[in-house]
């Protein structure tokens, strides 16, 4: 997950729409992790706005590949929610 964490802080733009209207909040992402690590049936289950939602789902589609659930042994497929905080510094 520090892995996955740092990928946000370097890929994650905060959309600049949202800034000037002050949007921010907690858009909720959920995907499968596959198998082979790739990410699957991404979809956002709670939205803010269309912007912070279409960076969330920016973000997530371009991942580097996870490492996938194992289970006796064997790779499974995961599903996972996952919230992505956006949030505007106070002034």
């Amino acid at each position: 997950m520090q892995a996955f964490y740092t990928y946000l802080t370097h890929t994650m733009h905060y959309p600049v729409k949202a800034k000037e209207h002050n949007i921010q909040g907690k858009v909720f992402i959920s995907f499968i992790v596959e198998k082979d690590g790739s990410l699957s049936d991404i979809k956002i289950i709670r939205s803010v706005s269309e912007d912070l939602d279409a960076e969330a789902l920016r973000v997530i589609k371009g991942s580097p590949n996870w490492n996938p659930g194992i289970q006796n042994g064997k790779p499974v497929r995961v599903a996972y929610t996952m919230p992505l905080s956006f949030a505007l510094a106070s002034r």
